[in-house]
């Protein structure tokens, strides 16, 4: 146990990076570098500010030991000079924010809202050449239109996987079948042939997902037919000829196009790579007004909570039987109290990321990446302003609203007056401080949660106990859980922000929020290593999102230290004879937040374009071909020769291949029967069946090298044995029916090309090569549109999905397809 402890603790962070990947390893970091922050404040605050708050408010108070041990913690009984202790505590906060750190990119360039003159494969070098020259010859591709490819592969997973539970159901129990065939009722796009009435289930799917896999392989063979898309994307040779186009178009591209660093294929977003401007700025306006309006729903919960279930007293001060049943039964209610006003806030925010994700699919993001930075930063600010300052405010401002509505003999502006809002705002924040204090501690029982994945346990044991699941979920049920980055981050950032403005007020949450970030941080490099994988790479650009939040953080906590200096140590004049002299202690906090944006301009200046750009220069512009970032790199010549093939895989409706129901072996001899008697009955399809079918109906598929699961042959084709010593995920992670869901690229693990964001994104039909072609072809425009060579030498660039799919295994595109598993279906 302590070797394998060692051994997860003290790996090298390279080695990291090849196995559990970039984006992995960025997040560790940022858990230490929160970890030794608080690690440092936690010294602080005990230290240096519990025996200030303790032996100050002791010689001023003569009820002191009446006073709650938590509430002598804080600084609302102290006053005067004591509090340059909170200000040169501000000014550590500054210190603690650590630098950047960089990271390298790809080859490929996505170009966006191409004009329509410039919607070609020629139109795409053409705007590359404009920007910068480059030693490498650009590979260009022009996207075309799919129109409603994807929808109709969406359908067809959807009624394959419902076919799929029919059957489960049905054949639970090989040996003793239920009376009754399962029913349901058509999907609306058959009403009009089918009508609304329920239909035979089995029958009525396996129809419909015939009937739709001849319509998706129609459409995937005339796409050279349809009309270029408003985007495209360029290859270079060299990672700097790439980087530094990228680089030179980073403000304004030519032709008002967009020009940035293309992401993975599988990291796209392909219905938004079309939005033009004005579609992406009313989405993104009207995106922004729904999250407004999502966050002021949110305040009146937040004010019900902060007021009432986070200090029941509150709730003692309205209603007089409560407060004297509370006051009855202290512990009780106080146990309540703590565990109540948490959930409560856990709950209501459960799913906010889920509605943020699909607002900001809609917003026009071009990546999943993207998108998870976005939805985290919008979650961030959530959390903020519903969870940390309206809860907190509001919980302060009901009792400064108490004392004015008590001083009935007063008037009210003189009520207000000797409420003393600051110092009364100051001493409502240290008592909500209990209720962040119970937080911190809190996130520990989480993370216990976390670490023995106790949700994905019952899950499983249930669906696998009290429902008849299918293969294919027994498979995903077993697959390893990917790792929500958005969440996480959101969870560390709001917790280190709850640090920084509430320690100050209660010091020991610096300590149980170091402890927390100390397990969590033990707990996260095993999950990642052992348990958790990252889907899709970005490369590790969360790093300066979230340095931008932490800096926001600080900010935050420094204006609660002011608030608590300018209440008790200025403003207190009551007890503070020479006001103007503490004054300084606010006029020494004056340069705070200047500095802090002076470190972020400092940081942006230096490390924002290292960490996008592996260079700004191209080859040619390098003195000995040497980068300024690191040596120059390419791709091998043997690969670069092969370009044409290896990058060739557009959007992935156009090859992806479609998947067929999985059945259990034990139900293996049944399934002839089951689906010959449509047939013999002359029920539903019967007519679609004779026109479109083998001896059974059913379609096949070439099935490459390296898919495991493959059909017997005894099976009936169209439909997948899986046997029950093959439901394991190991056996299937390589399918990219599985692969594109729980192992990004087909790795469940990082590597060394997640560095360099490989997968190169390019139509499926035409990836042409430029300035300097060996086969001497010229294009123009009108001829890269259309894919028709001008001299008439045919070499095979442009040819239509359908000629590509008849060269079978020759070719070497479809040997390389066989090669990953990906070969598209070929109906009977």
């Amino acid at each position: 146990m302590p070797e394998e402890r060692n051994m997860l603790m003290h790996i090298e962070e390279q080695e990291l990076v090849e196995k559990i990947g970039l984006d992995a390893v960025v997040f560790l970091r940022f858990l230490r570098m929160l970890r030794n922050i608080f690690l440092i404040l936690a010294v602080i605050g005990c230290a240096v500010l519990i025996p200030i708050n303790v032996t100050g408010g002791h010689a001023l108070y003569s009820q002191w030991n009446n006073i709650a041990t938590l509430m002598k913690f804080t600084p609302q009984y102290i006053f005067g000079q004591k509090f340059w202790a909170y200000v040169i505590l501000a000014y550590v906060f500054q210190a603690l924010v650590q630098d950047y750190r960089s990271s390298l990119h790809s080859r490929t360039l996505l170009v966006t809202h191409l004009p329509r003159q410039y919607r070609t494969d020629v139109g795409l070098v053409e705007i590359g050449g404009e920007v910068k020259s480059t030693e490498s010859s650009p590979k260009t591709a022009v996207a075309r239109n799919v129109k409603d490819l994807p929808k109709l592969i969406e359908k067809h997973e959807k009624t394959v996987r419902t076919l799929e539970v029919h059957l489960a159901k049905y054949l639970a129990d090989p040996d003793r079948l239920p009376s009754h065939r399962p029913m349901c009722k058509p999907f609306k796009d058959d009403w009009q042939d089918l009508g609304k009435g329920k239909v035979d289930a089995i029958d009525y799917l396996n129809y419909r997902r015939r009937k739709l896999e001849v319509t998706i392989e129609e459409i995937r063979k005339t796409v050279d037919q349809r009309d270029p898309m408003s985007y495209g994307f360029i290859s270079y040779g060299y990672i700097e000829d790439a980087h530094s186009v990228a680089y030179a178009a980073r403000k304004k591209a030519p032709h008002k196009s967009t020009i940035r660093l293309a992401p993975k294929p599988n990291d796209l977003l392909w219905k938004n790579l079309s939005m033009t401007r004005s579609s992406r700025r009313t989405r993104g306006f009207w995106n922004g007004l729904w999250m407004v309006l999502l966050t002021i729903a949110f305040i009146p919960l937040n004010i019900l909570s902060a007021v009432f279930l986070s200090d029941f007293s509150h709730l003692g001060l309205i209603w007089h039987d409560f407060s004297a049943n509370l006051n009855a039964h202290p512990v009780a209610w106080g146990i309540a109290q703590g565990i109540v006003a948490p959930s409560f806030q856990f709950l209501i925010f459960l799913a906010l990321p889920t509605i943020f994700r699909r607002l900001y699919n809609q917003a026009g993001d071009v990546s999943k990446t993207s998108r998870e930075r976005h939805v985290m930063t919008r979650l961030y600010a959530f959390f903020i302003v519903n969870n940390l300052i309206v809860f907190s405010v509001f919980g302060s401002a009901f009792r400064f609203l108490a004392t004015v509505i008590e001083a009935k003999n007063e008037s009210v502006w003189n009520a207000i007056r000797n409420a003393h809002i600051f110092a009364n705002l100051m001493a409502g924040l240290c008592n909500v401080s209990t209720f962040w204090l119970t937080y911190a501690m809190q996130q520990n029982l989480s993370a216990a949660i976390d670490i023995a994945q106790l949700l994905p346990l019952i899950i499983a044991w249930y669906r696998r106990k009290f429902t008849h699941p299918t293969p294919r979920q027994l498979l995903e049920l077993g697959a390893p859980q990917t790792f929500d980055y958005a969440s996480y981050y959101n969870s560390y950032l709001y917790v280190a922000t709850v640090g920084l403005c509430f320690g100050v007020l209660q010091p020991i949450i610096f300590a149980v929020t170091a402890f927390y970030l100390v397990i969590e941080l033990w707990f996260k490099r095993y999950l990642l290593q052992y348990v958790l994988i990252t889907k899709t790479e970005s490369g590790g650009l969360f790093w300066r999102t979230l340095v931008n939040r932490l800096l926001f953080s600080v900010i935050l906590g420094n204006a609660v230290i002011a608030l608590i200096v300018g209440a008790q140590g200025v403003g207190s004049n009551d007890l503070i004879g020479q006001t103007a002299a503490n004054a300084g202690m606010l006029y020494a906090m004056v340069p705070l937040p200047f500095l802090v944006w002076a470190f972020k301009w400092a940081c942006s200046r230096t490390y924002d374009d290292k960490m996008r750009y592996y260079s700004t220069k191209s080859l040619v512009d390098l003195d000995g071909g040497h980068s300024e970032v690191g040596t120059a790199v390419s791709a091998p010549k043997e690969k670069r020769s092969r370009d044409r093939v290896a990058v060739r895989f557009g959007h992935p409706s156009l090859y992806k291949p479609l998947i067929h129901p999985m059945v259990h072996a034990k139900s293996q001899h049944l399934l002839h029967e089951i689906l010959m008697e449509e047939q013999r009955r002359g029920s539903i399809g019967q007519q679609y069946y004779n026109n479109h079918s083998s001896a059974f109906g059913y379609s096949d598929m070439y099935i490459g090298e390296n898919d495991e699961g493959k059909t017997p042959q005894d099976a009936v084709p169209g439909f997948e044995v899986v046997q029950e010593s093959d439901l394991d995920f190991e056996n299937f992670k390589k399918r990219e029916d599985f692969r594109d869901q729980f192992g990004g690229d087909g790795e469940l693990y990082g590597r060394p090309g997640d560095l360099v964001r490989s997968g190169t994104p390019s139509t499926f039909t035409t990836f042409n090569t430029y300035n300097g072609r060996e086969d001497g072809l010229t294009l123009t425009r009108e001829s890269s549109r259309t894919g028709v060579m001008e001299m008439g030498n045919w070499h095979g660039h442009g040819a239509s999905v359908g000629k590509e799919v008849e060269t079978a295994e020759n070719s070497p595109l479809i040997g390389e397809r066989m090669e990953h598993g990906k070969m598209p279906i070929r109906m009977s």
